[in-house]
């Protein structure tokens, strides 16, 4: 089992906001359950101030994003860049593939982080613990998206 580090409040609130701009969330114990599942081991202290933290609202469907003109997300969750530097390692191109290594624990957020960019060159990926695989469309989009990954992390 790993210890998550400082990121680790910023992995679970991303994590948070996913579960809860699904769908409304029924109640916190309901919450912490679906982050267990996701990896995330939290308290209900904890999950009580990222609540606050992140402004949810409880209605009678349960927590869910508020109305606002700025999403929610877009305050408390850390840019692509910054992942990409804080956490990607080393990065090997194979063909129409990129196999991004990355810090222990940090693969799945930086994968959905990627996939929320929605890059027309990416397919999808794939985010194992330390590991995220990119499909890319072809050989010459995957060395588009290895430049802009090695950008960003240089």
């Amino acid at each position: 089992m790993y210890i998550y580090t400082a990121m680790s409040k910023a992995i679970r609130q991303r994590h948070i906001l996913e579960l809860v701009s699904k769908a409304p969330v029924e109640s916190q114990n309901v919450l912490r359950r679906s982050l267990v599942r996701n990896g995330l081991r939290v308290t209900q202290a904890t999950l009580s101030r990222d609540i606050a933290e992140l402004g949810l609202v409880k209605t009678a469907d349960g927590y869910s994003l508020p109305d606002e003109e700025e999403p929610a997300n877009s305050r408390v969750l850390p840019s692509l860049d910054h992942l990409l530097r804080e956490f990607v390692l080393d990065v090997r191109p194979a063909q129409n593939l990129l196999v991004l290594k990355t810090a222990p624990g940090a693969a799945q957020p930086v994968a959905a982080a990627l996939d929320a960019e929605e890059w027309p060159d990416v397919v999808g990926t794939i985010g194992g613990d330390d590991t995220i695989l990119i499909i890319a469309r072809s050989n010459g989009a995957c060395r588009r998206v290895s430049d802009m990954i090695r950008e960003a992390i240089a």
